[in-house]
């Protein structure tokens, strides 16, 4: 049944360049031979460069995998013929700038030799995710200029219904026959990928769009597509009709928003070579390694079109072509419309390598000098997108970015058709270029800007909060410690009046002492105290060094003014008769000497607790409290018989289940950590619950290892013991997570600006973590919320 045909509508603006396609197409498809060295750089795509996986000196055998995707966004890469690694780092690299990139340097063994394949014996029993994966796997990226890989390009979310396949055969850039040629000598190769495309997306319509001006092609495709769901469609020839957004227009009538994407009104997108990447990918099993380059150009003796593996330097293809080398002028990658000059001959072809323009003097002639705008206004008269390059240039040289922007700059898709009009031969597109790299570089300055503010605010409101709740405890410590005070005190009062009047003498003389000294009294104090102290520290030196003869001089001296200034203290405190004596016997002096050690632990302990109860800030009536209690302690611990201290008893699996605790603790920081860095590593992500678990079973282990602990309470539990919060957990790794892809997802956008290329699916997928991020840190800061509320 014949296919009622389809309307073809008008784009505004457009020129009609001289086409220069006939002289390429002479000789049909041509093999380039092998050549003497490949040259594979990391970066033949929009979006993150690949990752070696061989190393210098690898055996490696055609289509076999050399490079990694490194993200979403991204394509490996695979060897285009068997051969031997020579080299990976800094090589020749096609870009305007004439910068090296790092490559993969593969020399050739002459065998051609295929690793082993997997072709599929039917697609159509896969499902699509399957056949999306098989996309990426073999590295296919669009093969038409911008080379934005294929599986990002078909993984349409789910409010993005296609219903529309659109095929761009226009080649509407003068001197380009790659995909002419493709189409009459591979249609039905073409027209398979097209089917397989078509299984992934199940659209409701199928449109091939080819302009008028390749006939042969057109009847190879409408041969190859006879009884076939999908339709060849011819409209008159005018460039720029070759954009996505232009073809849109044209077979459907319908215009892309502003700043969006076609999969935003439901329609896919793809180039003629992508489809036979396709086809060779699924039925084949062959990853992407060649592709239709084409050859042309006044400098050439037989420009033609050939099949050249990837990485072929361009001076081994140029020579096949017959180049002319006095001749030679510029040398043009892509066409003269959209092309960039190549600064050397070394470099390789890439994936996105449709053409070679060898180009004259007559052919390629500089352009003249820019003179200033006459207000002609031809340039508004051919630019497809609509817009108004006259203000867009004056706005680009005041650098006024907002009005650029309100003007719809990043909707130019940098044809060139306003250079080629302009009377007074301004380069507009180079101002537009520059203005957007600035554009983009300021707005990436400004969301670093945001999100550093953002991070301010919330470190800032999490320091009020601990504030506070510092605060709050410190009170809560003072209240407890005011009423153990009041109950002590009245049990002392308690126990004062119950206590039989035989009591002995020194603690009756101790209870009877009045509570209060004089301040010279307590200057004698002191003075005995400090005596004590110093007699203590020389005694502790003359016990590491016993040859030292001037400190045992010193010893009868510093024990004399201690008797002395104890004498003095005991004597203005009317306390003489209860100064401690040499015990008589050894019984009663272990009784004494136990005494003596509880009297100075309560000492110590109470002034402690007055301490902590007293925090940063003490009253006049807690700094009284304080120094009253340090007097006790210092004459409690004058007292204390020199012995050596008891050593605290140890428990060996008490330790054990601590350290380890600590282990599994440093373990899973460490993989968290390493996950935030990597979140697509699936490896890490499968260890992570296997050592929260480690850490759960560790956890438990110290709990009964403490409950059956011979070890006194103090020194067997665990210090800050907390219960483990696995939501809190969760909600942390999640930030982390999200934090990790933005910061990749920036990358990413810095990656295709610096290539030059249409970074908008960069920036969408930014947006897309941006707003992850937002979400797991609104998320974080509500559950922090309701548990300090809790």
């Amino acid at each position: 049944m014949q296919a009622a045909p389809i309307r073809i509508w008008d784009i505004p603006g457009g020129i009609h360049p001289d086409e220069h396609k006939t002289e390429s197409t002479q000789r049909g498809l041509e093999v380039a031979p092998m050549p003497s060295r490949l040259i594979l750089p990391l970066q033949q795509h929009i979006g993150a460069r690949a990752e070696p996986v061989v190393q210098v000196g690898d055996a490696v055998l055609k289509g076999q995998l050399i490079a990694e995707a490194s993200g979403m966004v991204s394509c490996p890469l695979h060897a285009p013929t068997s051969g031997i690694v020579t080299a990976i780092g800094p090589a020749p690299y096609p870009h305007a700038s004439g910068l090296e990139e790092w490559a993969i340097t593969i020399e050739p063994d002459g065998k051609d030799q295929w690793t082993e394949l997997d072709p599929v014996a039917d697609y159509r029993a896969l499902e699509p995710a399957t056949l999306t994966e098989i996309i990426r796997e073999a590295g296919i990226a669009g093969l038409g200029g911008a080379g934005f890989p294929t599986a990002a390009k078909l993984r349409a979310r789910p409010e993005q219904k296609i219903h529309t396949l659109i095929i761009n055969g226009t080649e509407c850039e003068p001197y380009i026959t790659a995909d002419d040629t493709a189409m009459r000598y591979k249609a039905p190769e073409i027209v398979a990928g097209i089917e397989i495309l078509a299984h992934i997306l199940q659209p409701d319509t199928v449109l091939i769009g080819i302009e008028d001006n390749k006939p042969e092609a057109i009847e190879a495709m409408r041969a190859a597509c006879a009884g076939k769901a999908m339709q060849v469609v011819s409209f008159p020839t005018k460039y720029p009709s070759g954009g996505e957004k232009q073809l849109i227009q044209i077979l459907t009538g319908k215009e892309v928003p502003s700043g969006g994407l076609p999969a935003d009104i439901g329609m896919v997108c793809q180039n003629i070579g992508t489809m036979i990447a396709v086809h060779d990918a699924v039925l084949l099993g062959q990853p992407l390694v060649k592709r239709i380059t084409t050859l042309t150009g006044a400098a050439l003796q037989r420009p033609t079109n050939v099949e050249a593996l990837i990485g072929t330097p361009i001076h081994e293809l140029l020579a096949f072509a017959g180049l002319q080398a006095d001749k030679l002028y510029r040398l043009v990658m892509g066409g003269p419309m959209m092309g960039f000059t190549l600064q050397s001959m070394d470099a390789p072809i890439v994936k996105t390598t449709n053409c070679l323009l060898a180009g004259t003097l007559e052919e390629l002639p500089p352009p003249p000098v820019a003179q200033p705008c006459i207000r002609c206004g031809f340039c508004s008269e051919v630019c497809p997108a609509n817009l108004l390059p006259q203000q867009l240039h004056w706005f680009a040289l005041g650098k006024e970015y907002e009005q650029l922007n309100r003007l719809n700059l990043f909707d130019c898709i940098e044809c060139g058709a306003c250079s080629y009009v302009c009377p007074s031969s301004i380069p507009l597109v180079q101002y537009y270029r520059a203005s957007k790299a600035e554009i983009r570089a300021l707005d990436l300055q400004a969301h670093k800007a945001d999100h550093s503010k953002q991070r301010f605010e919330q470190r800032q409101a999490r320091l009020q909060r601990e504030a506070e709740q510092k605060e709050l405890e410190r009170q809560q410590r003072a209240e407890k410690a005011a009423r153990l005070k009041a109950a002590k005190e009245a049990e002392a009062a308690k126990s004062a009046e119950a206590s039989p009047a035989s009591a002995p003498d020194v603690e009756r003389v101790e209870a009877q002492k009045p509570s209060g000294l004089s301040p010279e009294q307590k200057q004698l104090k002191i003075a005995a105290a400090t005596a004590q102290m110093a007699l203590k520290k020389a005694q502790k030196q003359i016990a590491a060094n016993p040859d030292n003869v001037d400190l045992q001089a010193q010893i009868p001296v510093l024990e004399q003014a201690w008797k002395d200034a104890q004498a003095a203290f005991d004597a203005a405190a009317g306390d003489t008769s209860v100064k401690p004596t040499p015990p008589p016997a050894a019984a009663p002096a272990d009784d004494e000497a136990k005494r003596l050690k509880i009297e100075a632990a309560m000492a110590r302990a109470a002034l402690k607790k007055a301490e902590r109860a007293a925090g940063d800030t003490p009253t006049e009536e807690q700094e009284k409290e304080i120094y009253a209690l340090r007097e006790q302690v210092a004459v409690a611990e004058a007292r204390l018989p020199k012995d050596e201290p008891a050593k605290k008893p140890v428990d060996e699996n008490l330790k054990k289940a601590k350290v380890e605790l600590a282990m599994a603790k440093a373990e899973l920081k460490k993989a968290e950590k390493a996950l935030e860095a990597n979140p697509d590593d699936a490896e890490l992500q499968q260890s992570i619950e296997p050592l929260r678990q480690r850490q759960l079973d560790a956890l438990r282990a110290l709990e009964q290892a403490e409950a059956s602990s011979p070890v006194p309470p103090p020194e067997r539990q665990l210090v800050d013991k907390k219960p483990v919060d696995e939501t809190l957990r969760q909600l942390k790794t999640d930030m982390a997570t999200a934090k990790a892809a933005f910061k990749k997802a920036e990358r990413e956008v810095q990656d295709a600006r610096d290539n030059g290329g249409d970074i908008d699916a960069a920036e969408a997928h930014l947006l897309n973590t941006r707003e992850a991020l937002d979400k797991a840190a609104k998320a974080f800061a509500e559950y922090m919320s309701a548990k300090e509320t809790r």
